[in-house]
Protein backbone atom coordinates (compact mmCIF):
# COMPACT_ATOMS: atom_id res chain seq x y z
CA UNK A 1 0.00 0.00 0.00
CA UNK A 2 0.96 3.29 -0.92
CA UNK A 3 2.17 5.52 1.97
CA UNK A 4 0.30 8.40 0.27
CA UNK A 5 -2.76 6.74 -0.27
CA UNK A 6 -5.41 8.33 1.60
CA UNK A 7 -7.79 5.66 2.94
CA UNK A 8 -10.44 7.85 4.07
CA UNK A 9 -12.01 10.66 2.01
CA UNK A 10 -13.72 13.30 3.61
CA UNK A 11 -11.46 14.19 6.46
CA UNK A 12 -11.36 17.62 7.08
CA UNK A 13 -9.36 19.70 9.63
CA UNK A 14 -11.57 22.28 11.53
CA UNK A 15 -9.80 25.73 11.27
CA UNK A 16 -9.06 26.24 14.59
CA UNK A 17 -7.01 23.21 14.73
CA UNK A 18 -5.31 24.31 11.40
CA UNK A 19 -1.08 24.81 12.30
CA UNK A 20 -0.38 27.83 10.29
CA UNK A 21 2.32 30.37 10.80
CA UNK A 22 0.72 33.44 13.11
CA UNK A 23 0.78 36.43 11.21
CA UNK A 24 3.37 39.68 11.97
CA UNK A 25 6.34 37.10 12.90
CA UNK A 26 8.13 37.73 9.33
CA UNK A 27 8.84 40.50 7.63
CA UNK A 28 8.98 40.86 4.00
CA UNK A 29 10.82 44.22 2.26
CA UNK A 30 9.35 45.66 -0.70
CA UNK A 31 12.49 46.51 -2.67
CA UNK A 32 14.69 43.52 -2.67
CA UNK A 33 11.98 40.94 -1.71
CA UNK A 34 14.39 39.30 1.87
CA UNK A 35 12.48 38.07 4.32
CA UNK A 36 13.77 38.45 7.79
CA UNK A 37 12.09 38.05 11.58
CA UNK A 38 9.94 41.18 12.96
CA UNK A 39 11.88 40.71 15.42
CA UNK A 40 15.56 41.44 13.57
CA UNK A 41 13.47 43.81 11.85
CA UNK A 42 12.39 46.34 14.89
CA UNK A 43 15.82 45.49 16.40
CA UNK A 44 17.31 47.53 12.73
CA UNK A 45 14.75 50.01 13.45
CA UNK A 46 12.39 48.71 10.75
CA UNK A 47 15.14 49.27 7.82
CA UNK A 48 16.28 45.93 5.41
CA UNK A 49 19.25 44.29 6.53
CA UNK A 50 19.82 43.80 2.95
CA UNK A 51 19.19 46.66 1.14
CA UNK A 52 18.91 49.54 3.61
CA UNK A 53 15.14 50.08 2.74
CA UNK A 54 13.77 52.48 5.14
CA UNK A 55 9.80 51.20 5.99
CA UNK A 56 7.26 53.94 6.71
CA UNK A 57 7.10 54.24 10.87
CA UNK A 58 4.85 56.23 13.15
CA UNK A 59 5.08 58.91 16.30
CA UNK A 60 4.71 55.69 18.47
CA UNK A 61 8.02 54.39 16.95
CA UNK A 62 9.88 57.60 16.59
CA UNK A 63 9.39 58.85 19.63
CA UNK A 64 11.07 55.26 21.33
CA UNK A 65 13.65 55.55 18.49
CA UNK A 66 14.42 59.03 19.95
CA UNK A 67 13.49 59.69 23.46
CA UNK A 68 15.83 58.33 26.40
CA UNK A 69 14.37 54.58 27.79
CA UNK A 70 10.94 55.88 25.36
CA UNK A 71 10.33 58.23 28.88
CA UNK A 72 8.00 61.67 27.40
CA UNK A 73 5.42 63.83 28.05
CA UNK A 74 2.78 64.36 25.64
CA UNK A 75 1.38 67.60 24.72
CA UNK A 76 -2.30 68.74 23.64
CA UNK A 77 -2.75 64.96 23.13
CA UNK A 78 -6.37 64.87 23.53
CA UNK A 79 -6.74 67.54 20.78
CA UNK A 80 -9.72 67.01 18.01
CA UNK A 81 -10.71 68.32 14.76
CA UNK A 82 -14.13 70.17 14.26
CA UNK A 83 -16.39 70.67 11.03
CA UNK A 84 -16.61 74.21 10.11
CA UNK A 85 -17.30 73.73 6.65
CA UNK A 86 -20.04 70.50 7.19
CA UNK A 87 -17.59 68.45 4.56
CA UNK A 88 -19.39 65.49 3.57
CA UNK A 89 -17.50 63.10 0.95
CA UNK A 90 -18.95 59.61 1.07
CA UNK A 91 -19.20 60.04 4.73
CA UNK A 92 -19.41 63.08 6.90
CA UNK A 93 -15.97 64.65 8.08
CA UNK A 94 -16.93 63.65 11.62
CA UNK A 95 -17.36 60.40 11.07
CA UNK A 96 -14.43 59.65 8.88
CA UNK A 97 -12.58 61.59 11.80
CA UNK A 98 -14.32 59.32 14.25
CA UNK A 99 -13.67 55.79 12.23
CA UNK A 100 -9.67 56.90 11.88
CA UNK A 101 -9.53 57.56 15.45
CA UNK A 102 -11.07 53.68 16.63
CA UNK A 103 -8.62 52.45 13.82
CA UNK A 104 -5.39 53.86 14.42
CA UNK A 105 -6.16 55.35 18.30
CA UNK A 106 -4.69 58.26 17.36
CA UNK A 107 -6.63 62.05 17.79
CA UNK A 108 -5.15 63.45 14.43
CA UNK A 109 -1.97 63.21 12.22
CA UNK A 110 0.09 64.61 14.80
CA UNK A 111 1.77 64.17 18.43
CA UNK A 112 4.00 66.27 20.06
CA UNK A 113 6.24 65.45 23.07
CA UNK A 114 8.75 66.79 24.87
CA UNK A 115 11.94 64.29 26.49
CA UNK A 116 15.11 64.02 26.34
CA UNK A 117 17.39 62.65 23.93
CA UNK A 118 21.08 61.52 24.72
CA UNK A 119 20.30 63.42 27.87
CA UNK A 120 19.67 66.94 26.54
CA UNK A 121 16.17 68.00 26.21
CA UNK A 122 14.27 67.67 23.10
CA UNK A 123 10.73 68.43 21.68
CA UNK A 124 9.15 66.62 18.80
CA UNK A 125 6.40 66.95 16.57
CA UNK A 126 5.91 63.62 14.56
CA UNK A 127 3.53 63.10 11.85
CA UNK A 128 1.82 59.93 11.53
CA UNK A 129 0.25 58.80 7.72
CA UNK A 130 -2.04 56.39 8.54
CA UNK A 131 -4.22 59.20 10.06
CA UNK A 132 -6.18 60.21 7.19
CA UNK A 133 -2.49 60.04 4.92
CA UNK A 134 -0.98 62.44 7.45
CA UNK A 135 -3.13 64.96 6.49
CA UNK A 136 -2.64 68.47 7.84
CA UNK A 137 -5.77 70.13 9.78
CA UNK A 138 -6.46 72.47 11.74
CA UNK A 139 -5.34 70.56 14.64
CA UNK A 140 -2.21 69.73 13.07
CA UNK A 141 -1.27 72.94 12.44
CA UNK A 142 -2.52 74.39 16.13
CA UNK A 143 -0.32 71.37 17.70
CA UNK A 144 2.96 72.07 15.74
CA UNK A 145 2.12 76.22 16.76
CA UNK A 146 1.88 74.67 20.75
CA UNK A 147 4.73 72.43 20.42
CA UNK A 148 6.63 75.16 19.04
CA UNK A 149 5.67 77.97 21.48
CA UNK A 150 6.73 75.27 24.05
CA UNK A 151 10.21 75.46 22.55
CA UNK A 152 10.96 78.42 22.22
CA UNK A 153 9.34 79.62 25.92
CA UNK A 154 11.61 76.65 27.79
CA UNK A 155 14.28 77.33 24.81
CA UNK A 156 15.05 73.84 24.07
CA UNK A 157 15.56 72.95 20.92
CA UNK A 158 12.85 71.48 18.46
CA UNK A 159 12.62 68.17 15.94
CA UNK A 160 9.92 68.21 13.29
CA UNK A 161 9.16 64.57 11.72
CA UNK A 162 7.36 65.08 8.95
CA UNK A 163 5.42 62.28 7.19
CA UNK A 164 2.37 64.02 5.32
CA UNK A 165 0.35 63.06 1.76
CA UNK A 166 -0.50 67.72 2.16
CA UNK A 167 -3.18 70.18 3.18
CA UNK A 168 -6.52 68.06 4.36
CA UNK A 169 -9.09 68.95 1.38
CA UNK A 170 -11.92 68.20 4.38
CA UNK A 171 -11.39 71.36 5.86
CA UNK A 172 -10.05 73.84 2.55
CA UNK A 173 -9.10 77.14 3.59
CA UNK A 174 -8.73 76.50 7.11
CA UNK A 175 -5.78 73.75 6.47
CA UNK A 176 -3.64 75.74 3.99
CA UNK A 177 -4.13 78.81 6.80
CA UNK A 178 -1.94 76.24 8.90
CA UNK A 179 0.85 76.86 6.28
CA UNK A 180 1.33 80.59 7.17
CA UNK A 181 0.72 79.45 11.03
CA UNK A 182 3.67 77.51 11.61
CA UNK A 183 5.92 79.12 9.39
CA UNK A 184 5.45 82.50 11.87
CA UNK A 185 5.99 80.27 15.06
CA UNK A 186 9.15 79.20 13.44
CA UNK A 187 10.00 82.90 12.97
CA UNK A 188 9.59 83.48 16.24
CA UNK A 189 11.52 80.59 17.55
CA UNK A 190 14.31 81.43 15.20
CA UNK A 191 14.27 84.78 16.21
CA UNK A 192 14.63 83.03 19.78
CA UNK A 193 17.96 81.43 18.75
CA UNK A 194 16.19 78.05 19.60
CA UNK A 195 17.82 75.60 17.11
CA UNK A 196 15.14 73.91 14.75
CA UNK A 197 15.69 70.68 12.78
CA UNK A 198 13.49 69.56 10.40
CA UNK A 199 13.38 65.36 9.31
CA UNK A 200 11.98 64.66 6.18
CA UNK A 201 10.44 61.33 5.94
CA UNK A 202 8.38 59.39 3.58
CA UNK A 203 6.31 61.08 2.19
CA UNK A 204 6.57 64.64 2.65
CA UNK A 205 4.48 66.36 0.21
CA UNK A 206 2.40 68.89 -0.65
CA UNK A 207 1.71 72.04 1.63
CA UNK A 208 3.86 70.40 4.46
CA UNK A 209 6.67 71.00 2.03
CA UNK A 210 5.67 73.94 1.12
CA UNK A 211 5.85 75.31 4.85
CA UNK A 212 7.45 73.87 8.22
CA UNK A 213 9.12 70.73 6.82
CA UNK A 214 11.69 73.01 4.62
CA UNK A 215 12.34 75.78 7.11
CA UNK A 216 14.49 74.34 9.06
CA UNK A 217 18.08 75.39 10.46
CA UNK A 218 18.93 72.20 8.96
CA UNK A 219 17.00 70.28 6.67
CA UNK A 220 17.62 66.46 6.42
CA UNK A 221 16.20 63.24 5.37
CA UNK A 222 15.75 59.50 5.51
CA UNK A 223 17.91 57.47 2.92
CA UNK A 224 14.61 56.78 -0.26
CA UNK A 225 12.22 59.18 1.31
CA UNK A 226 9.85 60.99 -1.35
CA UNK A 227 9.80 64.59 -1.39
CA UNK A 228 8.22 67.20 -3.19
CA UNK A 229 5.33 69.70 -3.71
CA UNK A 230 3.46 68.12 -6.66
CA UNK A 231 3.22 64.95 -7.69
CA UNK A 232 5.59 63.35 -10.42
CA UNK A 233 2.79 62.85 -12.76
CA UNK A 234 1.10 66.38 -12.56
CA UNK A 235 4.36 67.76 -13.19
CA UNK A 236 4.89 65.50 -16.10
CA UNK A 237 1.73 66.81 -17.29
CA UNK A 238 2.74 70.26 -16.91
CA UNK A 239 6.29 70.73 -18.11
CA UNK A 240 5.73 68.06 -21.18
CA UNK A 241 8.38 66.59 -20.34
CA UNK A 242 10.31 63.05 -19.14
CA UNK A 243 11.28 63.52 -15.49
CA UNK A 244 15.30 62.33 -14.48
CA UNK A 245 15.70 59.14 -13.16
CA UNK A 246 15.17 59.38 -8.77
CA UNK A 247 13.55 62.27 -8.88
CA UNK A 248 12.15 63.83 -5.42
CA UNK A 249 13.82 61.10 -3.85
CA UNK A 250 15.93 62.64 -1.14
CA UNK A 251 18.87 61.49 -2.71
CA UNK A 252 17.48 63.77 -6.32
CA UNK A 253 16.67 66.69 -3.51
CA UNK A 254 19.74 66.48 -1.81
CA UNK A 255 22.08 66.90 -5.17
CA UNK A 256 19.59 69.67 -5.99
CA UNK A 257 20.26 71.30 -2.31
CA UNK A 258 17.26 71.49 -0.65
CA UNK A 259 18.63 68.64 1.84
CA UNK A 260 21.72 69.20 4.13
CA UNK A 261 22.02 66.23 4.51
CA UNK A 262 20.72 62.38 4.24
CA UNK A 263 20.88 60.30 7.89
CA UNK A 264 20.26 56.77 8.22
CA UNK A 265 17.59 55.71 11.19
CA UNK A 266 20.03 53.96 12.88
CA UNK A 267 22.30 56.95 13.32
CA UNK A 268 19.88 58.89 13.67
CA UNK A 269 19.93 59.65 17.40
CA UNK A 270 23.29 60.48 17.75
CA UNK A 271 23.87 62.39 14.82
CA UNK A 272 20.57 64.77 16.08
CA UNK A 273 22.75 65.05 19.49
CA UNK A 274 25.48 65.99 17.55
CA UNK A 275 23.82 68.56 15.63
CA UNK A 276 21.74 70.08 18.04
CA UNK A 277 25.16 69.91 20.25
CA UNK A 278 26.68 72.43 16.91
CA UNK A 279 23.64 74.37 17.07
CA UNK A 280 23.52 75.53 21.31
CA UNK A 281 26.94 76.98 21.55
CA UNK A 282 26.31 78.48 24.98
CA UNK A 283 25.86 74.57 25.75
CA UNK A 284 29.56 74.38 24.76
CA UNK A 285 30.40 77.71 26.68
CA UNK A 286 29.05 76.07 30.29
CA UNK A 287 31.28 72.93 29.53
CA UNK A 288 34.73 74.91 29.06
CA UNK A 289 35.30 75.85 32.80
CA UNK A 290 35.08 72.85 34.04
CA UNK A 291 37.24 71.53 31.53
CA UNK A 292 39.61 74.32 32.58
CA UNK A 293 39.33 73.82 36.20
CA UNK A 294 40.10 69.78 35.65
CA UNK A 295 43.35 70.78 34.11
Amino acid sequence: MSWFKRVEKGIVTPTEEKKETPDGLWYKCPECKTVATMAEHKRLLYTCANCNHHDRINSAEYFEVLFDDNQFTELDADLTSGDPLHFVDTKPYPQRVAATERATGLHDAVRTAYGRSQGAELVIACMDFKFIGGSMGSVVGEKIARAIDYARQHRIPFLMISKSGGARMMEAGYSLMQMAKTSAKLALLSEAGVPYVSLLTDPTTGGVTASFAMLGDFNIAEPGALIGFAGPRVIKETIGKDLPKDFQSSEFVLEHGFLDFIVDRKDLKQKLADLLHLLRPAAVAEVVPVAAARR
